[in-house]
């Protein structure tokens, strides 16, 4: 299965506004509802669309710090073990595997520098694998946007 522009334009629609009704989809990119329907299914089915998912701001819940943490492995070959680990403290809310010198980087938030350091010291550094860690404090998010998929190549 292959993707096609009206695919593209319903992806780049649904990306800017998630919670756009189908039938107004269809009316920008002039097909019916039901077509914008069929294709969000094959999407899914294709395994490019991978779910929805709400955009939260958590400091109006609390979370007032978000930090990146840089992580060094005692070896690589832990990776996996030490994923398992981060994917049970609720705070971590992303990772990568990365190049360069951390061999993870991680997202978490937290209510205030105090959970922050209860976290770091009482969860993410008490497992096994993880050499050391680096944390960076976020003062503010400049960007947060979907990749614009209509660009011309």
């Amino acid at each position: 299965m292959e993707i096609d522009e009206i695919d593209r334009k319903i992806l780049s629609i649904l990306m800017t506004d998630a919670n756009k009704p189908y039938t107004k989809i269809a009316e920008e990119v002039h097909v019916s509802g039901g077509t914008v329907h069929v294709r969000m299914k094959k999407l899914m089915q294709m395994g490019i669309v991978k779910g929805s998912s709400l955009d939260i701001d958590y400091s109006k819940l609390g979370y007032d710090v978000t930090a990146f943490l840089g992580i060094f492995l005692d070896k690589s070959s832990l990776y996996e073990e030490v994923l398992e680990e981060l994917r049970k403290i609720p705070q971590v809310v992303g990772s990568h595997y990365t190049t360069g010198n951390y061999s993870i980087f991680a997202k978490i938030v937290c209510k205030d520098t105090d959970h922050l350091r209860q976290v770091l010291h009482d969860k993410v550094q008490m497992i096994r694998g993880i050499q050391r860690t680096e944390t960076f404090i976020s003062l503010e998010e400049g960007i947060d946007r979907p990749i614009d998929i209509l660009e011309a190549e």
